[in-house]
């Protein structure tokens, strides 16, 4: 929670914008041989931790071909992902596959996050 400032790792919604607990993510799920120990763990709102499930890849929209998911633990969140408005956009295959695995466009998580950018509560990474 520390190491995460409170906020997905994936989305960046905060802890405290949810009435849910963010549960705690094993980025390689332990049916694929992941541990539970600090560097296999992240923190994530329920709508990324679900739509991630134990999925270690995607596929990329724009080129079809599969590739890794963003790991939070070894990849920096800025180099994959910026935010356009409300709108998360991959900078990258694994920015463009996560975006797309997590469903991080959903009208409705649009919506929130746009009520949180108006309310100053939602970090603001912008495309270059």
């Amino acid at each position: 929670m520390k190491r995460a400032s409170g906020r997905c790792e994936y989305c960046l919604i905060h802890q405290e914008d949810r009435p849910e607990t963010h549960p705690i993510d094993h980025v390689i799920a332990l049916k694929h041989g992941g541990r539970t120990e600090e560097g296999n763990l992240t923190l994530a709102c329920v709508s990324c931790n679900n739509n991630k499930g134990a999925d270690l890849t995607a596929l990329d929209p724009s080129s079809g071909e599969i590739v890794p998911l963003f790991n939070p633990r070894t990849q920096n969140w800025g180099d994959h992902f910026a935010l356009d408005g409300a709108r998360i956009m991959g900078r990258t295959a694994i920015g463009r596959a996560t975006v797309a695995l997590l469903r991080l466009n959903d009208v409705e998580r649009l919506n929130y996050r746009q009520s949180l950018i108006a309310a100053d509560r939602c970090p603001q990474i912008t495309m270059p």
